[in-house]
């Protein structure tokens, strides 16, 4: 049964379903001509105001990605968007997340950013074997990943919206296996930037990463899992060429680049 607060934002959702506004981004549309989902975005722009007036400064761009990955459901998207306003502001009060809070994690040098995918979409490289549990816990991993959002979201053209990754699992071993930080990112993808992943290439997966993929597997959406692709070693070079041109590929794996560190970029 709906309380009296959540029957009232029902109302003013229906209610802002007939009015119009205006576009508040000056970014590209790169979504293509979803006319259905364009006139979401006025009404779901109008609720969320009420419920949060910070919302105001959200551009289009991001309330699609927010209506894409609640399949378009008006009340799920606001609910969804709402929440990532809320815990943006706990979790990143300052705005931005400075090294000096990832000491730990940037001394690992695991994860790199250089290059872009042949439709301009920036390119990641983490490098799984240096991922080790260490005194800074969850929170201090949490806070990298948003921090590596930041630093790639920086990069993105006017109008990109999603990016790439190769997960490099060579030398993985037991060792890495962290199942509540793979799990912490694992939200923060799903729940608080959706529809920013285009894709994730996993390379040099050992025998023994069987087991913990088994573990994580049940705990991706189908939306997610679609965006993983397993690639053979066998097949590295052709497979990553056919989405990165060799000038942006990084040279460890047969292209022209050298890895950057992150907060090196």
């Amino acid at each position: 049964m709906f309380s009296f607060r959540q029957e009232h934002s029902v109302m003013i959702m229906k209610k802002s379903e007939n009015m119009s506004c205006g576009n508040k981004s000056q970014e590209q549309d790169s979504s293509g001509n979803n006319e259905i989902e364009k006139t979401k975005i006025c009404p779901m722009r109008t609720f969320v105001e009420t419920q949060d007036p910070s919302s105001k400064e959200v551009e289009d761009l991001t309330l699609r990605r927010f209506l894409r990955a609640r399949d378009l459901d008006l009340e799920k998207a606001s609910g969804m968007l709402l929440k990532y306003l809320k815990w943006r502001r706990s979790f990143v009060p300052n705005g931005f997340i400075s090294t000096s809070e990832l000491k730990n994690e940037i001394q690992q040098k695991k994860m790199f950013l250089q290059g872009s995918d042949k439709k301009g979409r920036p390119l990641g490289v983490l490098l799984a074997g240096r991922h080790f549990q260490h005194k800074g816990g969850v929170d201090e991993f949490k806070r990298f990943i948003v921090y590596i959002f930041d630093k790639i979201f920086a990069r993105m053209p006017p109008g990109e919206e999603k990016f790439i990754v190769i997960g490099d699992l060579e030398g993985w071993g037991y060792a890495n296996f962290d199942i509540r930080a793979y799990l912490a990112a694992l939200s923060l993808v799903q729940d608080y930037f959706p529809e920013r992943l285009e894709k994730l290439f996993i390379v040099h997966a050992p025998y023994i990463f069987t087991a913990a993929w088994k573990i994580v597997y049940p705990f991706i959406d189908m939306k997610t899992r679609n965006k993983i692709v397993f690639v053979e070693n066998k097949k590295l070079k052709s497979t990553l060429l056919e989405e990165i041109e060799e000038s942006q590929l990084p040279e460890t794996y047969g292209g022209q680049l050298p890895l950057i560190p992150i907060q090196d970029t």
